[in-house]
């Protein structure tokens, strides 16, 4: 069976996808660089650690996202459902960190001691993976919906030509004529 996908759709869909991974990873690398700086640096909060491990987990479950978009597996499913979840994780991390670092000093807010753009920093690098991870749940859809929809079909097709399909139709076709029927005798 031919796809009836156009190449240039598959191709452009690879491409979206895998830029689209490769900006979500060094985003997510660069939110663990800043934010182990912050934990090395200064006092360990409770949004910093959260960033922290949302940040350590997602460079490690983003790696096997980079091969999907040549898989044709039920390992695609599995990517997506890692994009659901760490959608929702970052969209927090970014909540939490805006809460922190866009109050009136920001100086002193936490992490305190460190400059306020490198606290804006992260806070725009942990947008961008959210937004990013977010671009990818609705691009690994589209592909999953693409590749479905040329898989064939495992219900079967019945066309009409003009015989009845007696195994499923209930009619039982007739061979008698109204000439051959039996009389009954008038007595």
């Amino acid at each position: 069976m031919t796809s009836t996908v156009p190449f240039h759709t598959a191709s452009l869909l690879k491409f979206f996808l895998i830029s689209n991974r490769v900006i979500q990873w060094t985003s997510s690398a660069v939110v663990l660089g800043i934010t182990s700086y912050f934990i090395n640096k200064g006092p360990r909060g409770l949004t910093i650690t959260y960033v922290e491990v949302v940040a350590a987990t997602s460079v490690a479950a983003f790696l096997p996202a980079f091969v999907s978009p040549f898989l044709h597996t039920p390992a695609k499913d599995i990517v997506l459902f890692i994009d659901v979840i760490f959608s929702y994780l970052w969209l927090a991390a970014f909540i939490f960190s805006a809460v922190d670092y866009n109050r009136n000093d920001c100086h002193a807010n936490a992490p305190p001691g460190f400059a306020c753009s490198k606290k804006w920093a992260n806070e725009a690098f942990i947008f961008l993976t959210f937004i990013f991870t977010f671009f990818a749940l609705f691009i690994e859809t589209w592909s999953l919906w693409l590749s479905d929809r040329n898989k064939p079909s495992s219900f079967p097709s019945h066309e009409k030509n003009g015989q009845p399909d007696i195994e499923h139709n209930s009619a039982v076709p007739t061979t008698q004529s109204n000439a051959e029927e039996p009389t009954a005798a008038v007595a």
